[in-house]
């Protein structure tokens, strides 16, 4: 097969997904990944299959995804080489066992924490960033000891497939493995017990991983997405703000889990920023936007009809873009003004490159309309005020707060990524995908000398031996002179707080 061609996916058996999990449990328990010195060689080996093959890589992205290949290197094939170089520096920092707390009480059980594997675990990973959400989460469990079978999309057949081939040939087949298919394949899976699962996706599908992954009290972290609102101050920077935003609405077409969903802008300052956005957009695609080679098309028609069908019922009036092309899967990038809270678009979260503007009274109105719905992802704020900054995140929830820029954090060395409420739970990247997959054992060495202190513990109990244990009682801070319920006690009588 010539190396420009995708590989044809084709679904893994039932009876090979039985083999596949038998096979993983019992490399794992024969302890062949728990030596540092053998994840470090799994973790460079994952880093020179995407080193070794970003043509192909990038062959696939097109196919799938109709990806520019300066997408495909900055947003996916880049992040993921450099994931693999961190793990590989910093996994010897990251297993060392820690020593607890110095407590006067317990020093002498030497107690300390021990970072071991989880075991078996699954990772069912989404279409939209084929590449970096699907290989990043087996780094860190590579790196914390694991085995691991990975799920990819069966809706970027392209990049599964690519990943199905070059995996055998990189990794430990007894350590990694690739399960190909769809529903029923990912069913399958499911009746199985697992050291941890996380999955990546939408809402609708994490609920039912979630209730399968309860049956077999399988640990599960979930990354789902929402409609990650952005909060603009009218004193910001409109040309910086709306390159940015633009650039988060139309990198890959839209569908990410943590692009801009919709603005939220002071009734006065809408036309002067929707004429911001729009000179960004022509900026963008200067000979238009339908004709760029720029724009990365919409996964499937099943999600192009969903996306047009949004488009087709809002009560918004299009400002610029609204395009669409059902043959190349296209949908140029809209922005939509005069959005009300019962929109079409404000249904669900869009994954397109549609960017409804809803124009509010002031910030107040944007954080309580924030608040109203499920916590996002994400929370984006343009301002220059740290005030206003500290406002908005203050008073809102969400997965990530970020000020002045759009998608970048999460591929930000060092910070956490993941969900609140209905947008997730868990956190991974880095360091944090490495601890999702690590469980942290609770360990003590009891010396024999110790129960000359602590000797009072055995029966039979005697008030002399609950005398001797009274030293070990905690000793609080002076009462609070203000109660629980916001009163200031002084000289006896209960006064309300001002």
């Amino acid at each position: 097969m010539p190396s420009s061609m995708a590989p044809e996916l084709t679904f893994t058996t039932f009876k090979e997904i039985d083999e596949i999990y038998s096979t993983l449990n019992k490399t794992f328990r024969s302890g062949k990944t728990k030596p540092i010195a053998f994840r470090k060689v799994q973790i460079l080996q994952l880093a020179y299959l995407v080193q070794d093959n970003l043509e192909r890589f990038k062959e696939a992205f097109a196919i799938d995804l109709g990806r520019p290949p300066l997408e495909a290197s900055f947003l996916e094939l880049d992040t993921t080489i450099s994931d693999c170089k961190i793990a590989y520096d910093r996994v010897d920092k990251w297993a060392r066992t820690e020593k607890a707390p110095f407590n006067i009480t317990f020093a002498a059980f030497r107690p300390v924490i021990r970072k071991e594997p989880k075991g078996v675990v699954l990772s069912i990973s989404p279409f939209n960033y084929p590449v970096w959400l699907t290989l990043s989460p087996v780094i860190g469990a590579i790196a914390a000891g694991n085995c691991v079978v990975l799920k990819p999309s069966e809706l970027s057949p392209a990049i599964s497939g690519l990943l199905a081939e070059l995996i055998p040939k990189y990794m430990d087949n007894d350590v990694v493995r690739v399960v190909l298919g769809a529903i029923p394949e990912t069913s399958k899976l499911m009746e199985y017990q697992w050291g941890h699962v996380l999955y990546t996706g939408n809402g609708r599908v994490g609920k039912i991983i979630g209730v399968a992954a309860a049956k077999t009290l399988s640990p599960i972290s979930l990354e789902l997405g929402g409609k990650s609102p952005v909060v603009i101050d009218p004193k910001c920077d409109f040309k910086i703000a709306a390159r940015r935003i633009m650039w988060g609405k139309c990198v890959n077409a839209g569908q990410t889990c943590v692009a801009p969903d919709y603005i939220l802008i002071p009734r006065s300052s809408e036309d002067a920023f929707i004429k911001a956005l729009k000179d960004v957009h022509d900026e963008f695609y200067p000979s238009g936007a339908t004709t760029s080679p720029d724009i990365s098309h919409i996964i499937t028609l099943a999600h192009f009809h969903r996306l047009k069908n949004l488009l087709d019922r809002t009560s918004g009036t299009i400002a610029f873009g609204g395009q669409t092309d059902e043959s190349r899967k296209f949908i140029a990038p809209t922005v939509v003004k005069g959005v009300k809270d019962d929109d079409s678009l404000m249904s669900d979260e869009i994954f397109g490159p549609i960017l409804p503007v809803m124009p509010v009274d002031d910030v107040d109105a944007a954080i309580a309309y924030i608040n109203a719905h499920d916590h996002p992802l994400a929370l984006y704020c343009f301002s220059p005020d740290a005030a206003f900054k500290n406002k908005v995140f203050d008073n809102t929830q969400s997965g990530s707060a970020v000020a002045n820029d759009v998608l970048v954090h999460c591929a930000t060395d060092g910070l956490p990524f993941g969900g609140i409420g209905p947008s997730g739970s868990g956190y991974h990247t880095g360091g944090f995908t490495f601890d999702m997959f690590t469980h942290l054992r609770a360990s003590i060495d009891s010396p024999g000398w110790i129960d000359t202190i602590l000797g009072a513990r055995f029966p039979p109990y005697t008030p002399k031996k609950i005398a001797s244990l009274g030293y070990l009682a905690t000793k609080l801070p002076p009462r609070p002179r203000i109660s629980a319920n916001g009163h200031v006690r002084s000289l006896n009588i209960w006064h309300l707080r001002a």
